[in-house]
């Protein structure tokens, strides 16, 4: 009995490594889905005005948990590269972000952290050589306007200090993002998460007892915030994000922080009983479409000498 044979004109199975990819987009999408819950609880839950111990309180507690689970230390190059992540990913990210929820409107602080695929993309050129294609850049554009017309609402009021803490944070973020894709990951994503939110939790930790003094009084509800924001929005989500960063294109992961000021807007609806006017549906969808159209990379091919375009 002849063995069979395969016929080169039969469609190629789907690849398996294909759905593998969507399977970690979908988990590294998990982080900011719950980051998307920040300007609820900063605004709802949190002490007021004390952005500085609220990162800190946010990264250190958890990065000092991991590293306790994990028992891996830096090495060699590792303790200064470990540092400048969680400094950019971590430290300043959080600081400049509780800085911006407290000092401007949700609205206006999510669109400027919107603007994060396309600095990405700029930063992605000469740190990693990768060119940014004209469908991620148009679709980074869509992704601000539909961020813009999802959460900015009647008259807009700019604080100058708020608006730069916005920008600074998206781009320091940004920054990391792309040097973790640089640098890459030496150790498991426990360790590797839990290096960078003790690092971000030192490099805050002076200057809140410096500017903001002596923790404040916390009640049940802060408590419950802070325990949200530190172990789902920061522990969990991170491993997720650092997991997914280290496999997938990171363009395309940097799209998926879109989806928080998505869920920032839901919880609106759906907890502040806040509601949708049609503008702010149209840019829910069109945000929406812009995250999951950069996650492909169409190109155009042309047909080599020779052979014949399929009819």
């Amino acid at each position: 009995m002849s063995s069979p044979t395969l016929d080169p004109r039969s469609p190629a199975p789907p690849a398996e490594p294909r759905r593998g990819l969507w399977a970690i987009t979908a988990l590294t999408a998990l982080a900011p889905v719950a980051w998307g819950s920040t300007y609820l609880v900063t605004t709802e839950w949190l002490p007021p005005d004390r952005p500085l111990f609220s990162a800190l309180v946010r990264a250190l507690p958890a990065g000092l948990l991991l590293l306790a689970f994990t028992r891996v230390a830096p090495t060699g190059h590792w303790w200064w590269r470990a540092t400048v992540l969680g400094t950019l990913n971590m430290g300043a990210f959080f600081a400049l972000l509780f800085v911006a929820a407290y000092r401007l409107p949700g609205g206006v602080a999510a669109t400027l952290s919107a603007a994060q695929p396309l600095m990405v993309a700029l930063l992605a050129l000469p740190l990693l050589a990768q060119r940014p294609t004209p469908w991620r850049l148009g679709w980074g554009v869509a992704g601000v306007l539909g961020v813009a017309l999802m959460v900015l609402r009647g008259t807009v009021t700019l604080d100058p200090i708020g608006v730069t803490a916005g920008l600074a944070g998206t781009a320091a973020m940004a920054t990391g993002i792309v040097l973790t894709k640089r640098w890459g990951r030496p150790v498991g994503v426990a360790a590797f998460t839990g290096w960078q939110l003790t690092a971000g939790g030192l490099v805050i930790a002076p200057f809140a007892l410096l500017i903001e003094g002596a923790p404040p009084p916390l009640d049940l509800s802060a408590v419950a915030g802070y325990t949200w924001l530190a172990g789902v929005g920061t522990l969990l989500a991170y491993v997720a994000w650092f997991h997914g960063l280290s496999t997938l294109p990171v363009q395309a992961v940097s799209f998926l922080p879109l989806l928080s000021p998505v869920v920032a807007t839901l919880l609106g609806w759906l907890v502040l009983t806040e509601t949708l006017t049609l503008p702010q549906t149209l840019g829910f969808l069109l945000a929406l479409v812009a995250i999951g159209a950069a996650q492909f990379s169409p190109t155009l091919t042309r047909p080599t000498p020779g052979t014949r375009t399929p009819e």
